[in-house]
């Protein structure tokens, strides 16, 4: 009796549709026909093409084999009950390789995709920032966004270069503060204020060597504070023309993250759900999607990412990824209202004016 009862406790032990995941489960039948097609099947599936995920996954193999449950985590949101059907897999076991897999991406591909910027690479950016967006000693629009995970949320903080790539991500503070406290509470905002960035000097803008040499900054919006590096708008509406100027010249260059952040979502649908999921895999699977994005963004930086599938549109980004807003005063130093008011200076001369984007003309 002892002897049959045992025969039948571990016949029952792996599930039956478990046990044929080699013959039935997608990465064993789907991912393999995906791959023999023209390639944009398998690029709608995983939002990487076939050459992206082999090169993801010759970084990743030395620490890792299950890449693609992963990736269609992030192109989903599937919860891991549904990724275990779709990939014959138990829950137990997805829940495992969701954030190993993410954290193994990040860690991989981190210091090729994203890797800190230093003094060269700000002044590369600056420039991209000039002739692109036209706003000189600019070396990053920066923003911060709501992940949403169970009943609260956690905080993404990005600087996004010229290109909509992210220069650097700040990822898990508890979402309730404005993004000044979030960036005075970040490691990059420590690293601005104790001037460890590796921002180059300040430098002749251009066209007017009349003004002394400005600082290089960041653009962000009213809920961060002004400083000498990071140039926010003038509140209010009733502006002077100049003031007026400013705010749509900041506009301009903010409107990449803004981008960034669209682009992300749209590609990895994981945003648009609540992550159910331990604060801690929200953080390394929202750094995973931020170095799959710079990665994707290099081969092909100027091509807009739109899903070839017949969904519903995407809702709006407020939506998806809430900015945060500002809660109480932000004080200003002296230097930093000298530096906001040469820079509206510039925009008001001859050489900063750019005539036939000007709204106010």
């Amino acid at each position: 009796m002892l002897l049959l009862l045992f025969s039948y406790t571990r016949s029952v032990w792996v599930k039956y549709y478990l046990a044929q995941s080699n013959q039935y489960g997608e990465f064993h039948r789907l991912v393999g026909e995906l791959r023999l097609n023209n390639g944009e099947d398998f690029k709608e599936y995983f939002r990487v093409s076939r050459c992206q995920f082999d090169e993801i996954l010759h970084r990743v193999s030395p620490r890792i084999k299950r890449i693609n449950t992963q990736l269609r985590h992030l192109a989903t949101g599937d919860s891991y009950h549904s990724l275990s059907y779709c990939f014959r897999v138990a829950w137990s076991t997805v829940s495992l390789i969701v954030p190993e897999v993410a954290k193994a991406i990040w860690e991989e591909l981190v210091d090729v995709y994203m890797p800190l910027p230093k003094e060269s690479d700000w002044q590369d950016i600056a420039e991209q920032f000039r002739v692109n967006r036209d706003f000189p000693n600019c070396i990053g629009a920066i923003d911060g966004k709501h992940v949403r995970i169970g009943t609260f949320s956690i905080m993404l903080l990005a600087v996004v270069n010229a290109n909509l790539c992210f220069c650097i991500i700040d990822v898990g503070a508890y979402g309730r503060g404005s993004d000044g406290g979030t960036l005075r509470e970040s490691a990059f905002g420590h690293a601005i204020q104790e001037g460890t960035l590796g921002v180059p000097p300040h430098a002749i803008i251009p066209g007017a060597e009349d003004l002394r040499p400005l600082p290089h900054t960041f653009v962000g919006d009213e809920a961060f504070p002004l400083r000498r590096h990071l140039m926010c708008p003038y509140p209010g509406r009733n502006l002077c023309r100049r003031r007026r100027m400013f705010n749509y010249r900041m506009s301009q260059a903010r409107m990449v993250v803004e981008q960034a952040f669209g682009v992300l979502a749209a590609r990895f649908r994981i945003y648009h759900r609540v992550m159910w999921l331990h604060p801690h895999n929200v953080e390394v699977c929202v750094k995973a999607t931020c170095v799959l994005h710079n990665l994707l963004r290099r081969d092909a930086p100027t091509r807009p990412y739109r899903p070839r599938e017949n969904r519903a549109p995407n809702p709006p980004l407020r939506y998806v990824l809430p900015s945060v807003i500002r809660q109480g005063a932000n004080n200003s130093t002296a230097e930093a209202v000298r530096v906001r008011e040469a820079y509206t200076t510039y925009f008001s001369f001859e050489a900063g004016g750019v005539h036939q984007h000007d709204p106010l003309s």
